[in-house]
């Protein structure tokens, strides 16, 4: 018996991809900062880093392209247009991508350097998005009339829109890069 799959994938299985993998990825990011921030008094905090430690990098690289496709992929396939917070989000989202690969491949700590802060600008930047959605008064007229910042393209689980995910892909970056290289080091 050979399987096929004729139905193809619609933007719904798309958007509930993407928010469970971004739910899924706060929870990690959460057990690992709550680790780290335990790690001199448990010792199975600091088993934790330890073991996530090697992986860590791979995994900020993985988080960043996987948000760049995913927003190329609801911009340019499924013609969500982005706002101006958006295009704000993407312009931190896109070299954090491309500088965490690398950084990856080198196994190079001192990216967070560089990474922290744009993942932290990224930060403020999809919190206020995340903000906006949920209360439009807000709006401090960087807006655009034509792709307003305060629309909500998709929302499930009852909070996970796309600034969300993109939110939880910068600080999932800045916990990530900043973990002590060495077991000792705070």
């Amino acid at each position: 018996m050979r399987f096929t799959l004729n139905a193809p994938m619609n933007n719904e299985t798309f958007e509930l991809f993407f928010a469970m993998l971004s739910v899924a990825l706060l929870a990690g990011t959460v057990v690992v900062l709550v680790a780290r921030l335990l790690a001199g008094s448990q010792t199975w905090a600091a088993s934790t880093i330890a073991a996530f430690r090697p992986f860590a990098l791979p995994l900020a690289a993985a988080v960043t392209t996987t948000c760049l496709l995913g927003s190329l992929y609801f911009s340019e396939i499924v013609n969500y247009k982005p706002c101006r917070l958006c295009w704000f989000q993407r312009t931190m989202m896109y070299p954090l991508a491309i500088i965490l690969i690398i950084a990856a491949l080198r196994k190079d700590w001192k990216v967070k350097y560089y990474a922290v802060p744009l993942a932290a600008i990224g930060t403020v930047i999809a919190s206020y998005h995340w903000l906006l959605e949920r209360f439009p008064n807000l709006e401090s007229g960087v807006c655009d009339v034509d792709v307003p910042c305060e629309f909500v393209w998709f929302e499930l689980f009852g909070f996970v829109t796309l600034p969300f995910m993109a939110l939880t892909a910068f600080i999932a970056v800045i916990v990530f890069t900043t973990l002590p290289t060495q077991p000792t080091e705070q």
